[in-house]
């Protein structure tokens, strides 16, 4: 087997650049989503149900784009960057359309065709740093990757705030519309997230496919396409010991940041400024919040840049264990925010988050890759990916219930069992045994 040889820092720059543009798409929905259901005329329970593209596009998407992508070759464009490409393009457009969304259940439609598009780009980038890295960089190249999805999120979480407050733009809405700023954030998404993976594109090459790779994939087209459903559900049947460990981590991590996504917006424009939808005092608590998601991934591209040290220190475990229970901790404080006045601390709790998603960006998937094959590391990062789409599946499907029956619609308490679950992550890593 062939080594690789060692990338450059700038090298492994440019092939990470493109998720800084995969993080408009995703950080844009996170912090705008909900207030824009509510704005078309969403109730908080109907908000969990409303979010269900993002996991089942994923579950559907992700397999198949990673099984595919283990298979191509293409002598000008390689193996992953296609998919790169084709997903950014659709994603740009999506983005430009979403915010005139006249009606609920167009942006919710058009939020299924977002995400799926986000998914075809962005599961072969995962995959890219195991093609790309020799082992022992591996850290480093996931690392990057939070680093570019860290400045991604940050400008883009900020954009209305920018829009509004440096550039004048209206932040308030009708009923049924959605406000200006959020509208001229999406669209300046759109063209940073196609300019980001068209910079990836062009400065990155592939190596190309052993003869082995050749001959194998020539002998599985011959199969057809009904082959690549067995493999996925062989490869599923028969997961390392460490990725099913793993896999329970990313199952209870990933409910905490959904409950996070689907309510922190809400709660801070609605339950901490005491704003009605569509009010103005609503409108700044909801771009008040869209600048403290900025702020998180100011943290967790700034945060990025100590993990490799951290994890060469004390163990990727360890780093992961701690920064899981820093989030946890940062989400439970919400509760001692009791109004405007002390919005300030909101600050504080998604630093603490910023910290977390640090880590769940790069951590897992470290570890993830050291124990699987390297001709199926596309089929296993996406089969990877069910572990968090189902537990979004679950919360879309009867979060809904659960807020309008236990927690009597109460938003602060839903983003409280959020940081609950991620302490419990945490706990639930020290299971793992690093080599």
């Amino acid at each position: 087997m062939q080594t690789k040889p060692n990338l450059s820092f700038w090298q492994i720059w440019n092939m990470s650049f493109g998720f800084m543009g995969i993080q408009f798409g995703w950080g844009l929905q996170m912090a705008n989503m909900s207030s824009i259901y509510e704005n078309l005329g969403a109730k908080p329970e109907e908000i969990p149900g409303l979010w269900l593209a993002a996991p089942l596009t994923g579950l559907l998407v992700q397999p198949i784009i990673g099984y595919m992508s283990d298979r191509t070759w293409h002598p000008t464009f390689g193996r992953r960057r296609p998919y790169f490409l084709i997903g950014a393009i659709l994603s740009s457009l999506c983005l430009f359309i979403m915010p005139n969304a006249s009606t609920l259940w167009m942006a919710a439609g058009l939020l299924w065709i977002l995400d799926s598009s986000i998914n075809i780009s962005m599961e072969p980038f995962r995959a890219f740093v195991a093609d790309k890295l020799p082992e022992k960089q591996r850290t480093i190249g996931f690392s990057m990757q939070s680093f570019f999805i860290g400045i991604g999120a940050t400008i883009a979480s900020a954009l209305p705030w920018i829009f509004t407050n440096w550039f004048n733009v209206d932040s308030t809405s009708l009923p049924g519309h959605v406000a200006n700023n959020v509208k001229w954030s999406f669209y300046l998404g759109g063209i940073a997230f196609i300019g980001a993976v068209l910079y990836t594109v062009l400065t990155t090459k592939e190596y190309p496919p052993s003869d082995i790779d050749i001959e194998e994939k020539k002998a599985e087209e011959k199969k057809g396409f009904g082959a690549g459903f067995q493999e996925i559900s062989h490869a599923i049947m028969n997961m390392p010991k460490r990725m099913k460990q793993l896999a329970l981590i990313q199952f209870v991590t990933w409910p905490g940041l959904f409950l996070m996504w689907f309510y922190y917006t809400p709660t801070v424009a609605a339950e901490i400024f005491g704003g009605e939808t569509g009010s103005k005092l609503y409108s700044d608590g909801q771009n008040y919040a869209g600048l403290t998601y900025s702020f998180e991934n100011v943290v967790t591209f700034l945060f990025a840049l100590a993990l490799p040290f951290l994890a060469g220190r004390f163990g990727k475990k360890w780093t992961h264990f701690i920064c899981l229970m820093i989030g946890g901790f940062g989400l439970v404080s919400i509760n001692l925010i009791t109004g405007p006045d002390s919005k300030i601390l909101l600050f504080g709790v998604m630093a603490f988050v910023g910290i977390a998603w640090s880590s769940i960006l790069s951590m897992p998937y470290s570890m993830l890759t050291d124990c699987l094959p390297a001709n199926k590391i596309g089929i296993y990062m996406g089969i990877f990916n069910f572990f968090i789409v189902l537990p979004e599946i679950i919360a879309s499907l009867f979060f809904g219930k659960v807020m309008e029956g236990v927690l009597d619609g109460s938003r602060i308490a839903a983003v409280t069992i959020g940081g609950v679950l991620l302490m419990l992550a945490a706990v639930l890593t020290l299971r793992i045994k690093e080599d």
